[in-house]
């Protein structure tokens, strides 16, 4: 395999957790959000949408995660990573989730002046803040067991989770503790 498909190969392994963490958490964002809004005729993200997101947002993890201030507290306690992450992450997801609900705006009025003006105006915020307190849950869990997956290793975390893993094709030592 050349140097680029590998490369390529790389990040898109390293891409593939938090874009199905992010899909899986936008869908259920969206059946809450339709469950909320059932019957007020406002229209719910499509399919390609929810996929778009969770691709931009596990791509925005894997950029956040090379910044040089996201390991802010590598020594202290997990905790203080995992929050410090999570405010991080709930920064791109509330500025997503503006952006979204502002695209809804915009095709009515077909200028962002007036879609912002409208969307400020018109919005559900409770609804809104509602969605955002379940995303900062979401968001936490998986800022929490990324930071376990750090410090532990990825395969001892995944044999605490999913028991012991089948041995890989040309491995002869078995599984590493």
């Amino acid at each position: 395999m050349s140097g680029i498909a590998a490369k390529i190969k790389e990040e898109f392994m390293k891409m593939l957790p938090p874009t199905i963490f992010f899909f899986v958490t936008i869908n259920i964002v969206v059946l809450i959000r339709a469950l909320l809004t059932k019957g007020t005729g406002l229209s719910l993200p499509t399919f390609a949408t929810i996929v778009i997101s969770a691709l931009i947002l596990g791509k925005a993890v894997l950029i956040a995660n090379m910044l040089p201030f996201i390991n802010r507290f590598p020594e202290k306690p997990l905790i203080w990573n995992a929050g410090w992450k999570t405010l991080m992450y709930m920064v791109v997801a509330t500025f997503i989730h503006y952006l979204e609900r502002l695209h809804e705006f915009w095709k009515e009025t077909h200028a962002i002046g007036a879609a912002n003006h409208q969307l400020l105006a018109q919005m559900n915020w409770a609804h809104f803040w509602a969605i955002q307190l379940m995303l900062l849950v979401l968001i936490f869990n998986y800022c929490v067991f990324a930071e376990l997956s750090r410090v532990i290793g990825e395969q001892k975390l995944r044999r605490m989770f999913l028991g012991p893993m089948p041995l890989a094709a040309g491995s002869a030592n078995g599984p590493a503790a």
